[in-house]
């Protein structure tokens, strides 16, 4: 499977590293950012030193698109390559609450025979509430817990004066549904699109933001209660070497994905 990555950044390079240290099936072909020098700086330090191409040059060249740049990417980018019958796979998940733009993106792969998918990212248990959707679900909340500076930047934050460096001690951020947290945190809540996605919708989830200066770890905590039961998961992320404000967890998820659909047997819901 030839795949391009558009994004070379901190989940984009790992991503990229993992391809070039050997998945089963998979072929690193291309390489896209707007920044020229971060993507050539890229493919000169790995073996197979893919060339830095344009978008329409990656397109044909390529079976699947891995989309590691922004939510902007997603809805300017994204389109073109479904269009042209080729697969995506989306980090910027939080682009896909739109439902407008999710309905979109879903209609053009279905009329052109390709898939999008979206890795699971820093969370666990996306299998467990997969199948409890298939019933009854009552309620679905994410607590999201980071150290100050793993926030700072966020347009929540700028909007309202917030300085995260004067926080002391674990404060509440945010409170409300997964489509407004991830406009608020479009860097830090994007397991949000994916955890309500995958159960009762993003009007329907609920989440909340803490800035915790305790904390050297992203944690994400889940619960989930409906007709099967109780769904409790925590996850205590370390946080990416090159970006705190991602997890690496969110790059190995991507990786496992795409070891997933180049691989024949497929394990788990």
């Amino acid at each position: 499977m030839k795949v391009g990555v558009v994004g070379c950044g901190a989940i984009g390079s790992e991503i990229c590293r993992a391809i070039d240290r050997g998945i089963e099936g998979v072929e690193l072909v291309a390489l896209y950012d707007r920044n020229l020098e971060l993507a050539r700086s890229l493919s000169s330090s790995l073996g197979c030193m893919p060339p830095v191409v344009t978008i329409d040059d990656m397109i044909p060249a390529v079976e699947l698109v891995v989309e590691s740049a922004s939510q902007g990417a997603v809805r300017d980018i994204v389109p073109q390559v479904l269009a042209r019958g080729k697969s995506v796979l989306v980090m910027s998940g939080g682009a896909l609450t739109d439902e407008k733009l999710r309905e979109k993106l879903v209609r053009i792969a279905r009329e052109n025979g390709c898939k999008l998918y979206m890795p699971s990212g820093a969370i666990a248990g996306l299998d467990g509430l997969k199948a409890a959707s298939v019933s009854r679900i009552d309620s679905v909340t994410l607590i999201t817990s980071k150290p100050p500076a793993a926030l700072a930047g966020a347009p929540y934050l700028e909007e309202r004066g917030i300085d995260v460096e004067s926080i002391r001690e674990p404060k509440t951020l945010y409170e409300g549904d997964a489509a407004s947290a991830v406009r608020a945190f479009p860097a830090n809540v994007n397991v949000a699109a994916a955890l309500s996605l995958a159960g009762i919708g993003t009007a329907n989830t609920k989440v909340r933001v803490v800035a915790d200066p305790t904390l050297r770890r992203n944690v994400h905590e889940i619960q989930v209660n409906g007709e099967f039961g109780t769904l409790y998961v925590k996850v205590e992320n370390v946080p990416s070497p090159s970006n705190p404000k991602t997890s690496y967890l969110a790059a190995l998820s991507a990786i496992a994905t795409l070891k997933r659909i180049a691989q024949p047997l497929q394990i788990g819901t």
